[in-house]
């Protein structure tokens, strides 16, 4: 059920799972993303198992031996075993833009931008639940990317959230073409095991 949060003036989407285990998912918007954008696009339900089946592929690679390069100074298996936190926020162009010139010095709105947390690693140590940080994610230049891409929306939010998540977990195409590669590999193969399009081709 949505409901409007007069505290923050975003639609507040916010809950907690019965399971210690999974993610705690925190959904807000800008005034001007309405309820029925909210239902349609950004079910909670359905990005909440978007946001498992990135944590467990990656834990599924931690045991493989995977470093996270945000969390290189952590104990795996601590890692593995907190529960994990993500807020995402949905956004309109205007605000987007804003918000990417302020983080990036990019003056244009883009898609979706990446927040980690970037707690010292003795605090985390001590949370009983580690926060990865905050998505967000412009919902008017995500449907336009769609329609030039030939996608749902959804398979592009889809792919969206999980690149976001890879960024706030360090990982980073920038810089260089093995990041990249790796990225990319790590996404097709999430999304494959959401019977979901390699978003590449």
């Amino acid at each position: 059920m949505n409901q409007f949060d007069s505290n923050n003036s975003h639609q507040d989407h916010s809950a907690t799972n019965d399971d210690d285990s999974l993610v705690a998912l925190d959904i807000n918007a800008a005034d001007g993303i309405d309820d029925e954008t909210l239902d349609t696009f950004y079910d909670r339900k359905y990005l909440l198992s978007v946001m498992m089946a990135t944590l467990d592929y990656m834990n599924a690679r931690i045991n493989e031996g995977l470093t996270l390069p945000y969390f290189a100074d952590i104990d795996s298996e601590l890692w593995q075993e907190k529960s994990k936190t993500l807020d995402i926020y949905i956004t309109d162009e205007i605000e987007g833009q804003a918000l990417n010139l302020e983080a990036r010095g990019k003056d244009y709105a883009t898609n979706i931008l990446s927040y980690p947390s970037e707690l010292p690693v003795a605090i985390i140590g001590l949370m009983p639940t580690l926060s990865l940080g905050e998505l967000i994610i412009c919902h008017e230049v995500i449907v336009r990317e769609a329609q030039e891409q030939d996608k749902t929306v959804a398979q592009h939010i889809s792919h969206l959230l999980i690149h976001g998540v890879l960024h706030l977990l360090g990982f980073d195409h920038e810089l260089g073409e093995a990041e990249q590669d790796e990225m990319e590999r790590f996404e097709i193969e999430i999304l494959a095991g959401l019977n979901l399009p390699n978003p590449y081709l």
